[in-house]
């Protein structure tokens, strides 16, 4: 379960979400009203969800999310309603209602929280692979992945480039599988999975599978 935050870190964490960059504390003020200081930012960077430095003449702070604080936005998604505060907003409840379908939509997906945040090149439309069957595009993504022949490349980065159904990708990999074509690993350090990660495996015989390698053709 993730970690609850206060709801100003909270508002400040999904500001960085969507925004998907570094943002500066003027920025966080003009969108949001507040800054992300003292405490509430020591705090953030502490846990490691957010990286912040001082940038510019006058070394103001500047705040992006780290791949934890992507992970934790979207574990929050799924809480289906605000951390507890005083005083609370229905506004805020409604919000999780909205986030609940968002989660839902990725969970389908099998998208991540930065393939629709991120700007420019994180996950750019015109790295889809397109045109054959899904097979050939597979093919053609892995080449386009890996860094040496048969090395292996996490589902997590194949994915966002077919342009597929998750479940259409899973019924080619398989196949492939079963005729020795490709193999598929977990991860063994459980530890350095991301949710991503975990949204993006393959199970196969009752197990996760995070990686995918060609065999050479």
């Amino acid at each position: 379960m993730t970690d609850r935050l206060g709801q100003k870190q909270t508002a400040a964490m999904f500001t960085l979400m969507v925004l998907g960059r570094e943002v500066s504390n003027q920025e966080l003020e003009e969108v949001v009203g507040f800054t992300l200081t003292g405490t509430e930012r020591t705090g953030l960077n502490k846990l490691g969800y957010v990286d912040s430095d001082r940038t510019g003449p006058k070394r103001s702070f500047v705040h992006e999310l780290s791949e934890s604080g992507w992970a934790w936005c979207e574990q929050e998604l799924k809480m289906g309603g605000p951390p507890p505060q005083r005083g609370q907003s229905p506004l805020a409840a409604a919000l999780y209602v909205i986030l609940g379908g968002l989660d839902g939509f990725l969970q389908r997906e099998k998208l991540r929280l930065a393939d629709v945040f991120t700007e420019g090149e994180a996950v750019p439309a015109a790295t889809t692979v397109s045109g054959g069957n899904l097979e050939d595009r597979i093919r053609v993504a892995y080449r386009e992945l890996v860094k040496e022949p048969r090395g292996w490349v996490g589902l997590v980065d194949l994915r966002p480039k077919l342009g597929a159904p998750a479940a259409e990708v899973d019924a080619v990999l398989k196949e492939l599988s079963r005729a020795g074509e490709v193999h598929l690993v977990p991860e063994d350090n459980r530890k350095a999975l991301t949710a991503a990660d975990h949204e993006a495996a393959i199970r196969i015989g009752g197990e996760d599978n995070h990686f995918v390698a060609f065999e050479a053709s």
